[in-house]
């Protein structure tokens, strides 16, 4: 019995219209599920983003409040043929690249930020080595 796969991010915005817009263009996606000014959920290939008004969460006693102060991170997986595509896409809606980071054995990493300020990155499987197809 072991844990393999990560099911749900979460990361917070106060601006939930904004950090919508930008999702909904990110991931050229509407969201699974909202709750306007205090969540909206996206459904990934075999994943939740769950982004949270830090706000009325902090407020909500059904769950336990889901974690940090100020911005977060997370990485998005994608095939390490898709990078240059994803850059391209970046540019194309606006979305200004932090930085593009080279890293081992030349995997690429693209890093840039949602409204909130949260820090995302988009980044080959391979970026953590063999067995994380």
């Amino acid at each position: 019995m072991n844990l393999r796969h990560i099911l749900e991010t979460c990361l917070y915005a106060e601006d939930l219209e904004a950090a919508e817009a930008f999702y909904n263009r990110l991931l050229a996606s509407e969201p699974h599920a909202r709750e306007p000014g205090k969540y909206i959920f996206y459904r990934l290939d075999g994943a939740m983003l769950l982004i949270f008004n830090p706000h009325e969460s902090a407020r909500n006693d059904e769950v336990p409040t889901h974690g940090t102060t100020g911005p977060g991170h997370t990485c998005f997986r994608v095939d390490p043929a898709d990078i240059p595509g994803w850059k391209d896409r970046l540019r194309a809606l606006g979305i200004p690249l932090e930085m593009e980071h080279v890293w081992r054995e030349g995997v690429h990493s693209l890093y840039f930020r949602d409204p909130a300020g949260n820090s995302l990155e988009i980044a080959p499987w391979r970026l953590w080595g063999s067995g994380l197809t």
